[in-house]
């Protein structure tokens, strides 16, 4: 299996599950729930559950919060270095859900992240740790200058670079660095907000984000087809029907996770972009970010009975995606 070093959000997730539809400027019942969280580290635990050798480096404060993302990266089986800010508070991420499962708003309190300086990424210990490196997986979350040097750092060192996109508002901090990145995963409004205008079918998005330098990527449309693309080729598939949607959360970097992990081994970009729809499917079935019990042979299984994606746009190539 893969050496992956992650770098990017590792914070806690706090979700309210409404009882009932929401109904704005009211009290809507529902509970919490606390849990771990972050692009970066929901990635990071579902390729270690998948097998690979995966290496987490993320900002923490010095409070309870960071000892529940450290107990997390344990079970998860990661190697944990976490750049620690003692007088910080661990950034935390907090969303309302439909009882559908559908986001109605959320709050990111990620002050942190903003604090991190190129120069605490790319120290010795580091630098070592990408030359070891089979992929790079970074999210969104850090400063556009220190996104900006660990892109100039796998550049120089012929690293593939994956990217999580987060949100429209981060993802945009790639801009100077797309292409420096071989695979970057988004939804629609993140590919929007990275090329300035709406596209109609997901063979436009693909277009659009090659038109900026973008080498490969996916792009998803919540239940709507997902495009992948790698230079000249390009797929998309409509997701079958999920018959039990019960937490959206983290089903975007599942999608990126599977996509990754088929993309280690060698799969062609059809292969690669159902196995990540699969893991997505998982995903949303469960009210965590991630699956616990995810392992390669639930994963193959979920392939297997899955219905098979159908097929929207296709060109191609048995190159490695």
């Amino acid at each position: 299996m893969a050496k992956i070093l992650v770098i990017g959000g590792a914070h806690i997730d706090r979700k309210g599950w409404l009882r009932a539809p929401h109904q704005a400027g009211a009290s809507n019942p529902g509970t919490w729930q606390t849990e771990a969280g972050g692009g970066a580290f929901n990635a990071a635990r579902n390729l270690a559950r998948l097998g690979h050798r995966v290496t987490l480096v993320a900002p923490r404060g010095g409070d309870a919060a960071a000892e529940l993302v450290a107990q997390a990266a344990d079970e998860a089986g990661i190697e944990d270095c976490p750049l620690t800010f003692l007088d910080r508070v661990t950034p935390s991420y907090t969303a309302i859900l439909e009882p559908d499962g559908n986001l109605v708003t959320a709050l990111a309190d990620m002050a942190l992240y903003d604090l991190v300086p190129a120069r605490r990424l790319l120290t010795s210990r580091l630098r070592k740790r990408l030359a070891a490196s089979d992929l790079l997986l970074a999210d969104s979350n850090l400063p556009e200058s220190a996104l900006s040097a660990l892109a100039g750092a796998a550049a120089t060192l012929a690293l593939p670079l994956a990217v999580i996109a987060v949100s429209p508002a981060k993802v945009v901090r790639w801009k100077p660095s797309l292409a420096k990145i071989t695979c970057l995963a988004m939804n629609s409004a993140e590919a929007a907000a990275l090329t300035g205008c709406q596209a109609q079918t997901a063979g436009e998005w693909v277009s659009r984000l090659a038109g900026c330098g973008l080498a490969g990527g996916l792009v998803s449309t919540g239940a709507g087809p997902v495009a992948a693309f790698k230079n000249s080729a390009a797929i998309a598939l409509q997701p079958p029907q999920l018959d039990r949607l019960l937490d959206v959360t983290g089903a975007g970097d599942a999608l990126v996770s599977g996509y990754l992990d088929g993309w280690l081994a060698g799969g062609s970009l059809e292969a690669n972009l159902t196995r990540g729809i699969a893991l997505a499917r998982l995903t949303a079935g469960t009210s965590g970010p991630v699956r616990p019990d995810l392992t390669p042979a639930l994963l193959e299984k979920t392939l297997e009975a899955m219905p098979k994606p159908s097929q929207i746009q296709t060109h191609i190539q048995e190159s490695h995606p």
